[in-house]
Protein backbone atom coordinates (compact mmCIF):
# COMPACT_ATOMS: atom_id res chain seq x y z
CA UNK A 1 0.00 0.00 0.00
CA UNK A 2 1.17 3.21 -0.74
CA UNK A 3 -0.26 6.77 -1.57
CA UNK A 4 -0.14 7.55 -5.12
CA UNK A 5 -1.68 10.31 -7.25
CA UNK A 6 -3.37 9.34 -9.57
CA UNK A 7 -1.79 6.56 -11.98
CA UNK A 8 1.62 7.46 -10.42
CA UNK A 9 3.49 6.08 -7.41
CA UNK A 10 6.31 7.69 -6.35
CA UNK A 11 9.55 5.61 -4.73
CA UNK A 12 10.79 7.86 -1.64
CA UNK A 13 13.82 6.58 0.33
CA UNK A 14 15.62 8.61 2.59
CA UNK A 15 18.96 10.35 1.47
CA UNK A 16 21.08 8.26 3.24
CA UNK A 17 19.71 4.80 2.57
CA UNK A 18 21.22 2.55 -0.65
CA UNK A 19 20.36 -0.77 -1.69
CA UNK A 20 21.08 -3.39 -4.40
CA UNK A 21 18.84 -4.86 -6.92
CA UNK A 22 21.23 -6.63 -9.06
CA UNK A 23 20.06 -9.83 -8.63
CA UNK A 24 16.17 -8.91 -9.05
CA UNK A 25 16.83 -6.51 -11.85
CA UNK A 26 14.38 -8.23 -14.12
CA UNK A 27 11.92 -7.80 -11.35
CA UNK A 28 12.59 -4.01 -10.36
CA UNK A 29 12.44 -3.52 -14.95
CA UNK A 30 8.98 -5.22 -14.92
CA UNK A 31 7.51 -3.70 -11.76
CA UNK A 32 8.63 -0.15 -12.91
CA UNK A 33 7.11 -0.83 -16.21
CA UNK A 34 10.16 -1.86 -18.60
CA UNK A 35 11.87 1.38 -18.67
CA UNK A 36 14.95 1.48 -20.98
CA UNK A 37 18.92 2.15 -19.94
CA UNK A 38 18.53 6.22 -19.58
CA UNK A 39 15.49 5.59 -17.58
CA UNK A 40 17.29 3.06 -15.14
CA UNK A 41 20.64 5.08 -15.08
CA UNK A 42 18.65 8.25 -13.90
CA UNK A 43 16.72 6.48 -11.40
CA UNK A 44 19.99 4.81 -9.84
CA UNK A 45 21.48 7.89 -9.81
CA UNK A 46 18.72 9.57 -7.78
CA UNK A 47 18.12 6.96 -5.07
CA UNK A 48 21.78 5.32 -4.96
CA UNK A 49 20.35 2.03 -6.54
CA UNK A 50 22.21 -0.16 -8.39
CA UNK A 51 20.15 -1.79 -11.18
CA UNK A 52 21.13 -3.98 -14.16
CA UNK A 53 20.40 -2.77 -17.62
CA UNK A 54 17.94 -5.87 -18.94
CA UNK A 55 16.49 -4.49 -21.29
CA UNK A 56 17.68 -6.17 -24.13
CA UNK A 57 16.60 -9.31 -22.75
CA UNK A 58 13.11 -8.27 -21.90
CA UNK A 59 10.35 -9.02 -24.85
CA UNK A 60 8.03 -6.07 -23.49
CA UNK A 61 10.48 -3.80 -24.25
CA UNK A 62 11.60 -4.09 -27.37
CA UNK A 63 8.19 -4.41 -28.29
CA UNK A 64 7.29 -1.22 -26.58
CA UNK A 65 10.13 0.44 -28.34
CA UNK A 66 9.60 -0.76 -32.06
CA UNK A 67 9.09 1.83 -34.58
CA UNK A 68 7.82 2.12 -38.06
CA UNK A 69 8.19 4.89 -40.62
CA UNK A 70 4.77 6.92 -40.69
CA UNK A 71 2.26 6.59 -43.56
CA UNK A 72 1.74 9.57 -45.48
CA UNK A 73 -1.40 11.03 -46.55
CA UNK A 74 -2.77 9.79 -49.94
CA UNK A 75 -4.68 12.02 -51.87
CA UNK A 76 -5.30 9.05 -54.57
CA UNK A 77 -8.95 7.94 -55.18
CA UNK A 78 -10.61 6.60 -57.48
CA UNK A 79 -11.84 8.63 -60.59
CA UNK A 80 -15.34 6.58 -60.67
CA UNK A 81 -18.10 4.88 -58.60
CA UNK A 82 -16.83 1.39 -57.43
CA UNK A 83 -13.37 1.03 -59.33
CA UNK A 84 -12.11 0.78 -56.52
CA UNK A 85 -13.81 -0.87 -52.95
CA UNK A 86 -12.11 -1.61 -49.51
CA UNK A 87 -13.68 -4.57 -47.49
CA UNK A 88 -13.26 -5.70 -43.81
CA UNK A 89 -14.27 -8.56 -41.67
CA UNK A 90 -14.67 -7.09 -38.22
CA UNK A 91 -16.01 -9.54 -35.19
CA UNK A 92 -18.23 -7.75 -32.20
CA UNK A 93 -17.30 -8.41 -28.63
CA UNK A 94 -20.40 -9.13 -28.35
CA UNK A 95 -23.08 -11.28 -29.93
CA UNK A 96 -26.20 -9.49 -31.02
CA UNK A 97 -29.83 -10.53 -29.57
CA UNK A 98 -30.29 -11.60 -33.57
CA UNK A 99 -26.91 -13.82 -33.50
CA UNK A 100 -25.09 -11.49 -35.20
CA UNK A 101 -21.21 -11.70 -34.65
CA UNK A 102 -19.35 -10.64 -37.40
CA UNK A 103 -20.02 -7.50 -39.90
CA UNK A 104 -19.03 -6.54 -43.27
CA UNK A 105 -18.03 -3.26 -44.35
CA UNK A 106 -17.52 -2.39 -47.49
CA UNK A 107 -16.45 1.47 -48.52
CA UNK A 108 -16.33 2.71 -51.92
CA UNK A 109 -13.08 4.72 -52.76
CA UNK A 110 -14.13 7.37 -55.24
CA UNK A 111 -17.61 8.38 -53.02
CA UNK A 112 -16.38 7.02 -49.59
CA UNK A 113 -20.06 5.53 -48.94
CA UNK A 114 -20.25 2.63 -46.66
CA UNK A 115 -21.97 -0.14 -46.69
CA UNK A 116 -22.24 -2.20 -43.39
CA UNK A 117 -23.41 -6.25 -43.69
CA UNK A 118 -24.13 -8.02 -40.25
CA UNK A 119 -22.82 -11.79 -40.74
CA UNK A 120 -23.40 -14.60 -38.39
CA UNK A 121 -20.61 -16.69 -39.25
CA UNK A 122 -17.25 -15.74 -41.05
CA UNK A 123 -18.24 -18.14 -44.25
CA UNK A 124 -21.23 -15.90 -44.90
CA UNK A 125 -18.85 -13.18 -46.28
CA UNK A 126 -18.69 -14.64 -49.88
CA UNK A 127 -21.54 -14.47 -50.62
CA UNK A 128 -22.58 -11.46 -49.47
CA UNK A 129 -19.62 -9.61 -51.25
CA UNK A 130 -20.83 -11.75 -54.36
CA UNK A 131 -24.62 -10.44 -53.96
CA UNK A 132 -23.12 -6.56 -53.46
CA UNK A 133 -21.07 -6.60 -56.77
CA UNK A 134 -24.33 -7.66 -58.25
CA UNK A 135 -26.30 -4.77 -56.57
CA UNK A 136 -23.79 -2.21 -57.57
CA UNK A 137 -24.12 -3.60 -61.32
CA UNK A 138 -27.71 -3.68 -61.32
CA UNK A 139 -28.59 -0.46 -58.91
CA UNK A 140 -25.45 1.90 -59.99
CA UNK A 141 -25.04 0.26 -63.29
CA UNK A 142 -21.51 0.60 -62.40
CA UNK A 143 -19.16 -2.77 -62.41
CA UNK A 144 -16.64 -3.60 -59.36
CA UNK A 145 -12.97 -3.27 -60.69
CA UNK A 146 -11.00 -3.90 -57.72
CA UNK A 147 -11.19 -5.03 -53.89
CA UNK A 148 -8.79 -3.87 -51.32
CA UNK A 149 -8.79 -6.18 -48.51
CA UNK A 150 -6.41 -7.42 -45.84
CA UNK A 151 -5.34 -11.09 -46.11
CA UNK A 152 -8.22 -12.45 -44.01
CA UNK A 153 -8.99 -16.11 -45.63
CA UNK A 154 -12.56 -15.07 -46.33
CA UNK A 155 -11.02 -13.13 -48.83
CA UNK A 156 -8.34 -14.95 -50.24
CA UNK A 157 -9.91 -18.77 -50.67
CA UNK A 158 -10.40 -20.39 -53.58
CA UNK A 159 -13.82 -19.64 -54.54
CA UNK A 160 -13.84 -16.18 -53.77
CA UNK A 161 -10.40 -16.35 -56.10
CA UNK A 162 -12.55 -17.80 -59.19
CA UNK A 163 -15.56 -15.58 -58.76
CA UNK A 164 -13.46 -12.97 -58.93
CA UNK A 165 -11.44 -13.78 -61.93
CA UNK A 166 -14.49 -14.79 -63.66
CA UNK A 167 -16.04 -10.95 -63.19
CA UNK A 168 -13.00 -9.52 -63.94
CA UNK A 169 -12.37 -8.08 -60.96
CA UNK A 170 -8.40 -7.31 -59.61
CA UNK A 171 -8.21 -8.52 -55.66
CA UNK A 172 -5.44 -6.44 -54.00
CA UNK A 173 -4.19 -7.39 -50.72
CA UNK A 174 -2.91 -5.69 -48.24
CA UNK A 175 0.66 -6.01 -46.33
CA UNK A 176 0.29 -7.84 -42.97
CA UNK A 177 -0.16 -5.99 -39.69
CA UNK A 178 -0.20 -3.05 -41.14
CA UNK A 179 -3.42 -1.68 -40.65
CA UNK A 180 -2.82 2.09 -42.17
Amino acid sequence: MCNSSGALYPLRLPPAQSFVAKAASPLWHRRLGHPGHEALSQLASSVSIHLEDCSDLCHAYQLGRHVRLPFHASASRASNKFDLIHCDLWTSPVVSVSGYKYYLVILDDCTHYLWTFLLRVKSDTFSTLANFIAYASTQFGASVKAIQCDNGREFDNSSARTFLLSKGIHLRMSCPYTSP
